[in-house]
């Protein structure tokens, strides 16, 4: 059987440990790899060589927008596999309506996301950053020592979670090994299926209300827009810890940032709007904010999960087997 053949397009810079040397090997071994070195654009002649031959595209970070001059010119593609998670900004339904198959790696990406999750959960209900500052402030353990007498820990607190997204689920079922009561909001999950993941389906106010831990999984929809808004904000215990590790349009952060200088509330937030914070923004110094700079995803030696999991479909398309991660046309308008 004729090998077909594959391309690549992503950044280098961005998607390093993505395609290691072994992945590679295997790929080759699958299919007939027209140039190791990833398309940045698909605007020059190279490209359109390229292409013009592609029988399957892996792209991943930074890969260029895949438009109608780029469908014109990928003529034998059959499968569009991006070893990273949404393709909104990839793609668009003209690749489905042309009858190119489309899958990624979202599933893989969102297992640091859900560690992260848990890990800033646990570090909340320990409220372990308070910690850090005093005994760095005391040199000394006297006030951390009256802290932990307080009422904090982990044991039977509550998380509620905004969005049973894949990570939304996967940060659920991390926490089913703890002492925790969860509640969830997510309007296209009815009583029988929060049910079955184990959690309290309530309303957006009740959750925000009555948890110690608020962790955000939601898209980024028109209707999901600063969801997190001063009203909802004002809601949260004193004391509560609001997590973003989706997206940074979810929040109004003016209002957030209000109620963080009220110092009732805390927040871990991976992920702003816009994505880098501006240079003044009181997010970089509140002692109540733990800001990263949008890490709860893949870096490093994870991204070798996203190629694996990429080079799996690969290996199923060309096998005819069903691919577990395809995309559906009216997958996009709900993908975040």
């Amino acid at each position: 059987m004729t090998r077909p053949a594959i391309a690549f397009a992503m950044q280098p810079g961005k998607t390093e440990h993505v395609l290691t040397p072994e992945l590679l090997m295997r790929i080759d071994g699958l299919a007939r790899i027209l140039d190791p070195r990833p398309m940045t654009t698909f605007g020059d002649s190279r490209a359109n060589r390229l292409l013009a031959e592609a029988e399957i595209l892996m792209t991943g970070w930074g890969a260029p927008q895949f438009d109608a001059d780029a469908l014109r010119s990928a003529s034998h593609l059959r499968l569009i596999v991006h070893a990273a998670g949404t393709v909104k900004g990839l793609t668009d339904t003209n690749v489905f309506d042309a009858g190119i198959t489309v899958s990624h790696a979202a599933e893989a990406n969102a297992v640091p996301v859900a560690e992260f999750t848990l890990a800033a959960i646990i570090f909340a209900g320990k409220q372990v950053f308070r910690f850090r500052d005093l005994y760095a402030a005391d040199r000394g353990r006297e006030r951390t020592q009256l802290l932990q007498g307080q009422a904090i820990g982990n044991y039977r607190r509550t998380v509620g979670i905004v969005g049973a997204s894949r990570i939304g689920r996967r940060v659920i079922e991390l926490l089913r090994h703890f002492d925790y009561r969860v509640l969830l909001y997510d309007p296209l999950v009815g009583q029988e299926s929060a049910s079955g993941l184990g959690v309290e389906k309530v309303d957006l106010d009740t959750l925000m209300a009555n948890s110690d831990v608020v962790s955000l999984h939601a898209p980024a929809l028109p209707e999901t827009s600063h969801m997190i808004d001063a009203r909802r904000l004002s809601l949260m215990k004193d004391g509560a810890t609001l997590i973003n590790t989706a997206r940074g349009v979810l929040i109004d952060e003016v209002a957030l940032i209000n109620r963080l200088r009220t110092g009732a509330i805390n927040a871990v937030i991976d992920v702003t709007h816009p994505e880098v914070p501006e240079e003044a923004s009181p997010l970089y110094d509140l002692p109540n904010v733990f800001l990263t700079p949008h890490i709860a995803g893949a870096i490093g030696l994870e991204r070798t999960r996203l190629g694996e999991m990429a080079v799996d479909e690969i290996e199923r398309f060309i096998e005819g087997r069903p691919l577990l991660f395809e995309i559906r046309k009216g997958d996009l308008e709900r993908m975040a």
